[in-house]
């Protein structure tokens, strides 16, 4: 109860310095009424006290999930077997009206659903409820019904454990870094419907080939889904759902090195989505395209360069806390405090990933409702330009908060000197708190 008073606090105080903002695709300014250094202060303040605060007087790991059962099993069968079939028909309708539909992405409902309902929109869900992208995954449901032709599952090689999730990584890259945020793929309905084709097939051969491990470690929205699934406090599994907190599921290492690297990822593609709208980026941009002479490929490289720094961060903060924390309990190396390390991260990309998007899918849902003939709604009319910056300041440092709780019960478990091993990593997060805070606060460059 202590903590969770402390952590009302701390929130309920923050507030104060969020004050009246503008947003991104709003207006293009920042209007507080306190110094921004002051906004960034108390933010960094905050989560630098709570991991000090939880240093000093939680000592062991909480426990305690509590499981409520929902439906049968027979009804949750059914329920899911439904879903995936919904599922896969609105990805053909996808295909062939992005094909041959409307080529203003604006009045097109394959754009409309595939980069906001669809890519922003499920991880939303997975936020709260869990992935269910085992289930609606458009692949796995024409899989599993070859499998059921086949009487087995269909595999014809072992998934080579040299791979691990190597693939989900490059793909998420591709993906959600590179095609979304840098390309005009999201502006056209036909490359959009392309590269679903392709990413399709791809998932398809490769389950083929190698059965289920491909779409467990190689897709890379399963991926992502099951990472942002980490932090649901309702965690919907079998027929039934789990009440946790939303630090539990953030408590298990990452399987592998490469799962820690996309974490970091999806933490960095979030953040450099938000700062591709800011001068600060365009005038980068431009600098780099005149010195260059590449044009606009020069994104890539500076998405990718960025990716590398980010990434050196994270594994700098991963050998100083085993440096610091001297002998762990379990002795392991510094990949393997990554690995423990990198779960701890998660809440930071999903609090950004709300933060940044729940706009965004709002008024595309809205706007995909009016393209299919159904009633104009505005789904963001009820929030207020304050609400709106004081919700994202709140989400910000909420999901921040959630890490710090995450890394100090991974310490206790992994380390003998908790205060000490926490010090690298909540440095790392103040330093992050304050780089979110900037994104967010800079003008929309138009």
């Amino acid at each position: 109860m202590r903590l969770r008073r402390t952590l009302l606090l701390a929130l309920a105080s923050l507030s104060l310095f969020a004050g009246v903002a503008s947003a991104h695709g709003v207006t293009t300014r920042f209007d507080a009424p306190i110094p921004l250094p002051l906004l960034f202060g108390g933010a960094g303040v905050t989560v630098a006290l709570t991991a000090l605060f939880l240093t000093v007087t939680v000592e062991k790991t909480p426990t305690g999930v509590q499981r409520l059962s929902l439906l049968s099993s027979d009804t949750t069968s059914l329920l899911r077997r439904i879903a995936s079939v919904v599922f896969l028909a609105i990805f053909s309708f996808v295909l062939v009206v992005g094909a041959v539909g409307p080529a203003n992405a604006r009045d097109n409902p394959a754009t409309l659903f595939t980069w906001s309902v669809w890519l922003k929109g499920i991880g939303l869900f997975a936020v709260l409820f869990g992935s269910p992208w085992r289930t609606l995954a458009p692949w796995r449901t024409i899989y599993d019904g070859l499998s059921k032709v086949e009487g087995e599952q269909v595999a014809l090689f072992v998934y080579p454990d040299r791979l691990g999730d190597w693939p989900a990584l490059v793909g998420f890259l591709v993906l959600v870094g590179i095609a979304e945020n840098l390309t005009s793929v999201p502006d056209s309905p036909r490359l959009t419907a392309v590269l679903l084709a392709g990413y399709a097939l791809l998932m398809l051969v490769g389950g083929v080939l190698f059965g289920e491990s491909w779409f467990e470690r190689a897709d890379p929205l399963a991926v992502l889904y099951g990472l942002f699934g980490r932090v649901a406090p309702f965690k919907i599994d079998g027929n039934g759902m789990d009440l946790r907190p939303p630090w539990q599921g953030c408590l298990p290492p990452a399987r592998s090195l490469a799962l820690s690297a996309f974490v970091v990822a999806s933490v960095y593609t979030v953040s450099f989505d938000g700062f591709t709208e800011t001068p600060e980026y365009q005038t980068l941009l431009f600098s780099a395209r005149d010195a260059t002479g590449f044009g606009p490929v020069v994104s890539v490289p500076l998405y990718l360069g960025g990716l590398l720094v980010f990434l050196a961060a994270f594994t700098l903060v991963a050998a100083l806390t085993r440096q610091i924390a001297g002998r762990t309990k379990s002795d392991e190396s510094w990949d393997g405090m990554s690995r423990a390390l990198a779960p701890t991260v998660v809440p930071i990309a999903v609090a950004y990933e709300i933060a940044h998007n729940y706009p965004f899918v709002l008024q595309q849902f809205s706007r995909l409702l009016s393209v299919l003939g159904g009633p104009e709604i505005e789904l963001l009319a009820w929030l207020s330009l304050s609400a709106f910056w004081v919700s994202q300041v709140l989400l910000i440092v909420a999901g921040h908060l959630v890490a710090v709780l995450s890394a100090h019960y991974v310490a206790l478990e992994r380390t003998d000197r908790v205060g000490w091993a926490h010090l690298p990593l909540t440095t790392l997060m103040v330093g992050y708190t304050v780089l979110s805070l900037w994104i967010i606060s800079r003008p929309v460059a138009t």
